[in-house]
């Protein structure tokens, strides 16, 4: 039966990709893909020969309801994007939906998350939490501040090396110097690291050691 799947791709190590979703991606009929380029490296590494499309922020609304005819119609596609899982922070909300909506089965893979590492890593409790993702910009960033200032559950965020430092200054105005934060970076790569302290001393520290690739950030709920 034809179908949706979601396939999640590695966030660093190549190694963190599932067998089955090697399957999967092997014998779909195309391949939805954020940037073709990036996932074709990924594609080759594996020897994966199933054609591409590209599916990204910019065209997916001009796009769901052709994908979803065509799966209607006997196509098999698999989406996945530049790395993690599709959906979160990335494009596939508006073809799920618009799957569901048209009773389309979406099958969802297991499989790499930057924001479940980084929780799990954060020694924070973890049986409650809230993900942010990225915040918005400008006066949205504050309002965003001023609610989450009162969440007693632990808060994951994903944000950019060049706005962590001004983020790190957010918490310190709207939390607290002293609320405790941690902050992993490249998480599976060759050059992965945790930071853990009060927002104070986390803010410090990249202050003097600018911050580069990927980043999630965890913060602890208020007491």
């Amino acid at each position: 039966m034809s179908k949706l799947y979601l396939v999640p791709t590695p966030i660093g190590n190549l190694e963190d990709i599932t067998l089955r979703a090697i399957r999967v991606l092997k014998e779909v009929d195309y391949i939805l893909a954020e940037d073709t380029r990036t996932s074709g490296k990924l594609l080759k590494h594996f020897e994966i020969n199933t054609p591409m499309q590209s599916h990204h922020m910019h065209n997916e609304h001009r796009t769901v309801e052709n994908i979803v005819r065509r799966i209607k119609n006997g196509e098999t596609f698999a989406l996945i994007s530049d790395a993690g899982t599709p959906a979160i922070s990335d494009p596939g909300f508006l073809l799920t939906r618009e799957c569901v909506k048209e009773g389309v089965e979406v099958d969802c893979l297991p499989g790499a998350t930057a924001f479940v590492p980084a929780l799990v890593n954060s020694g924070f409790p973890n049986d409650k939490f809230v993900f942010e993702g990225f915040l918005p910009p400008k006066k949205g960033r504050q309002t965003r501040f001023k609610i989450l200032a009162e969440e007693t559950r632990t808060i994951i965020f994903y944000e950019s090396p060049h706005k962590l430092l001004k983020t790190l200054a957010g918490f310190i105005e709207y939390f607290g110097e002293d609320r405790l934060v941690s902050v992993s970076r490249e998480i599976t790569k060759l050059h992965e690291e945790t930071i853990r302290g009060t927002a104070k001393e986390v803010l410090e520290y990249y202050t003097n050691k600018p911050p580069k690739g990927e980043i999630v950030i965890v913060v602890n709920g208020k007491a």
